[in-house]
């Protein structure tokens, strides 16, 4: 009986993107599928057996596997590199952090079935924030050291958390955080994976956690992280294909 997750196909190479440490995704055009794109897995290591066939230009006969979209699978991909490089960036060599060693574990292996890996990247950097000591100040203000109103309130990098309406004064450059994303990053700093992985985040907050965390990070690292790049990239490519047609 033929497995239908998979099918054999001939084509010729497109173009070729490096990622990972040993992958490539393959752009084909075939007869009677179109173009397609897959991911080789290990295709430039030295020894693959697969490395040496996938060229541009070259004619391939291959089997691909059927699974979640290419779009979908680069996504999470990245997302998991996303975690790999931050915590290259914040480990320090020989110190022991075993704690962070299972969060960086567990939140690789819901990787895979997560139904939001955005949301679960926002947990990531949270737990991880907490767990190298440079965790956000979200309880209360970092000028005054008052307890934070229930309200819409202000997040500096610089000074390490949220800002209160009375301290924030003529201060320009803060950026608003609202109620809500304000929840969101308390609850993810005392929860485990299943219960975050429960939490329901609207696009527009979404975002908003994103940028928060991303500058914060920045911040703390003084650089950017090349990860990031390739999931705007990304982005960029899944809101083009996902945007109507001009009529």
């Amino acid at each position: 009986m033929s497995d239908s997750r998979f099918y054999k196909t001939e084509g010729i190479v497109l173009r070729l993107i490096p990622i990972g440490e040993a992958d490539r995704i393959v752009t084909m055009f075939t007869p009677h599928h179109g173009k397609v794109r897959a991911v080789a897995r290990g295709a430039r290591r030295i020894k693959s057996r697969v490395g040496g066939h996938v060229e541009l230009l070259a004619r391939v006969r291959v089997m691909i596997r059927h699974g979640r979209t290419l779009r979908d699978d680069l996504w999470r991909t990245t997302c998991g590199l996303y975690m790999a490089e931050i915590i290259d960036r914040f480990g320090r060599e020989e110190l022991e952090n075993s704690v962070l060693y299972h969060h960086l574990r567990n939140c690789l292996t819901e990787l895979a079935q997560a139904p939001s890996p955005d949301l679960l990247v926002r947990y990531f950097e949270v737990r991880m924030l907490t767990l190298v000591g440079f965790q956000p100040e979200v309880l209360r203000c970092v000028q005054c050291s008052g307890e934070l109103t229930p309200t819409s309130q202000f997040f500096s990098p610089e000074d390490g958390g949220v800002i209160c309406h009375t301290c924030r004064g003529s201060r320009n450059g803060l950026r608003p955080l609202s109620l809500n994303a304000l929840k969101v990053l308390r609850l993810f700093m005392r929860s485990d994976i299943e219960a975050a992985m429960g939490v329901r985040v609207q696009q527009e907050l979404a975002v908003e956690l994103e940028h928060v965390l991303r500058q914060y990070i920045r911040h703390v690292l003084e650089q950017d992280l090349k990860s990031t790049d390739f999931l705007d990239l990304l982005r960029r490519q899944r809101e083009a294909l996902a945007a109507p047609l001009p009529s």
